[in-house]
């Protein structure tokens, strides 16, 4: 896991060096064991080093390959890269590095390298005879690659402020971007909140050459295949179980220390039974405590540590302790987030027990229909109301409106209008944070902007309608609040602390899969069914059956003390900015500060945290 970045243009190569020192010094918690840079004829690129893969000197990048004509900077890992390496029996390797590995498969096959890589990566590689840059970002998004075109150059980096850090004009804020962030609490994909910087989308390559950006799709998860008709239960329950081990090897190649997050749920469970399947040492697991008994796990962490053996290690955390953090988990927030600040403090305390590589179980719910809007969305799909014309719909929604303005309200007469339902319109409408309404309410000149995820979701829409119903669904959680929310989150928090987290439910051969299996043999019986099958009897019923749990940061109450200068502070600071309706944001406030039993907290926070990154990072 690492840091890059680079600039390709016509500008002076001082000038050019110069602003690629501060792209360079924007990312040292990416990678803090070795930096690099290479200088040619137009292009510049740096390197931020987290060594997981080969630690000798030897596998620091830049890199070139052994002809000198290719220059790779990489952030991620292959975990395929021995398979892929044995394959080349003619390059003459000089490492053991995954890094070569993807020099050689290009300098082999160009861009159809892609096609062989099996693992999490935004990399770009320089073309030193044609002149041109190739970049590209993984299947499933996992790590993040962000880019921008001015008039004499191109900027690429894998993060939005190490590409802000690159311009030499002042930003300026891009409120669509914003738009979408009170929507859903992040800024979705291919967007930011900088106008003029855009993220590459997963499963997306492209390639600049004479001043010209040209992208290309090499893979969608729409495009999984469907499993034939009648194929029975127990032979997709194998495929399942095939799929993740494989997935969990190959998430266990490391040379540093190696651990997992254990919450004692299913998900982290199973990977955690795995890796002790696969490995002859025991595992490292940790796992946060609380002292709070509603929202304390280790009863469950701790009967799945004893039961597979691992070095098992408990960190109690306070409410106090993220409270304490705040701060530094705002100044790591590359990207504003209405959420991550359990991640990173999470991953701050795992790295400090020593560990640099853990392996998490975010993707369980998105593949197997663990959330309860999988259940919901059914429902709404299948109601009969959508006979009823469009216009009484909305009437009925604007009907809501008058009596209840809350935000639930505001969700509830959104769903109502919807012009159907089919994933474009529930999909948003079950995920938004603030309905349209609300978020339209809070800006000027709103009118042009849309929402991306409904965007998207309209656009891939033949696709979709391809799979299963539940794995329509998948998809759109995996497109949407996954990759823009929790992978986003996971990236910006764990790399804040360099700690390198990998998901083995996002390996793309067991998602392929997961998407085509039919809505019978999915649907969730009882949680996550299909999962806990296809494991059987590696997880206890305690953990099985066990009831939810969560641990819910008391924000509210924070937001009415210890927190409430700071907030009111940003609120009379975003009110004033010109893109806001400032009467709006009073409003907002006046209502949740004047009623300490509101609920309400999400939009005044949500505001709060935007104008704290704000100000961090636009000066003008």
């Amino acid at each position: 896991m690492c840091g890059i970045g680079g600039i390709v243009g016509n500008s002076d190569p001082g000038r050019r060096r110069a602003a690629l020192q501060f792209i360079s010094d924007r990312m040292i918690h990416r990678g803090p064991d070795a930096s690099g840079f290479f200088e040619g004829d137009g292009v510049s690129l740096c390197h931020r080093r987290l060594s997981v893969i080969d630690l000798s000197d030897a596998a620091n990048q830049p890199m070139e390959d052994a002809s000198g004509r290719y220059v790779l900077v990489f952030n991620g890992e292959i975990y395929n890269y021995r398979d892929i390496r044995d394959s080349l029996p003619d390059y003459p390797f000089r490492t053991h590095s995954d890094t070569e590995v993807i020099l050689a498969a290009f300098a082999a096959w160009g861009p159809g390298c892609l096609a062989h890589f099996n693992g999490m990566y935004g990399l770009a590689i320089w073309d030193k005879q044609e002149k041109s840059l190739f970049l590209t970002r993984g299947r499933l998004g996992v790590k993040p690659l962000y880019f921008c075109q001015t008039e004499d150059s191109f900027i690429f980096a894998s993060e939005l402020r190490a590409v802000m850090a690159g311009l030499e004009s002042a930003p300026r804020l891009h409120l669509n971007g914003i738009y979408n962030f009170l929507l859903y609490q992040s800024v979705y994909s291919p967007e930011t909140p900088v106008e003029g910087i855009e993220q590459l989308m997963p499963g997306e390559y492209a390639l600049f050459k004479h001043g010209r950006l040209e992208r290309y799709t090499y893979w969608r998860i729409e495009d999984a295949v469907p499993l034939e008709k009648g194929i029975d239960k127990q032979t997709v329950q194998k495929q399942v179980r095939r799929l993740l081990t494989e997935s969990v090897q190959r998430r266990m190649v490391s040379d540093v220390p190696l651990g997992a997050f254990l919450s004692g749920g299913i998900d982290s469970s199973a990977i955690v039974g795995l890796m002790a399947e696969c490995s002859e040492q025991p595992i490292h697991t940790f796992a946060i405590t609380f002292k709070e008994p509603e929202f304390d796990e280790s009863r469950y962490s701790s009967l799945i540590a004893r039961r597979f053996n691992t070095r098992h290690t408990s960190i109690l955390l306070r409410p106090e302790d993220f409270l304490e953090s705040f701060p530094e988990a705002l100044q790591a927030m590359d990207n504003p987030s209405g959420d991550g600040f359990n991640t990173y403090l999470v991953s701050k305390v795992t790295k400090q027990a020593g560990i640099t590589v853990a392996l998490s179980g975010i993707g369980g719910d998105e593949l197997f229909a663990g959330y309860g809007s999988f259940d919901r969305w059914l429902r709404l799909h299948r109601q009969r109301n959508w006979l009823f014309p469009h216009a009484l719909r909305k009437l009925a929604g604007a009907t809501l409106l008058s009596f209840s303005k809350t935000i639930r309200a505001e969700r509830m007469a959104h769903l109502l209008s919807a012009e159907s339902g089919s994933i474009e319109w529930i999909y948003p409408g079950l995920r938004h944070v603030l309905a349209p309404v609300r978020a339209s309410a809070l800006l000027n000149g709103v009118e042009g902007c849309s929402d991306r995820m409904r965007d998207l979701l309209k656009n891939r829409r033949e696709g979709l309608q391809k799979l299963p119903l539940l794995s329509q669904y998948s998809a759109a959680e995996i497109l949407g609040y996954t990759l823009n929310v929790l992978l986003k989150d996971t990236d910006q928090m764990s790399m804040a602390s360099a700690l390198e987290v990998r998901e083995p439910f996002f390996d793309y051969k067991l998602v392929e899969y997961v998407l085509g299996i039919p809505d019978e043999l999915k649907y969730p019986t009882y949680p996550k069914s299909l999962l806990v099958e296809s494991l059987k009897p590696m997880l206890p019923d305690e953990v099985v059956h066990r009831p939810k749990m969560g641990f819910t940061l008391p924000w509210k109450n924070w937001l009415h003390t210890e927190l409430r200068s700071w907030c009111t502070a940003r609120l009379a600071s975003v009110a004033d900015r010109p893109e806001f309706d400032g009467d709006a944001v009073r409003k907002i406030e006046r209502a949740f500060f004047r009623n300490p039993e509101s609920k309400e907290w999400m939009p005044v926070f949500q505001l709060a945290v935007l104008e704290d990154w704000l100000t961090k990072n636009f000066h003008s």
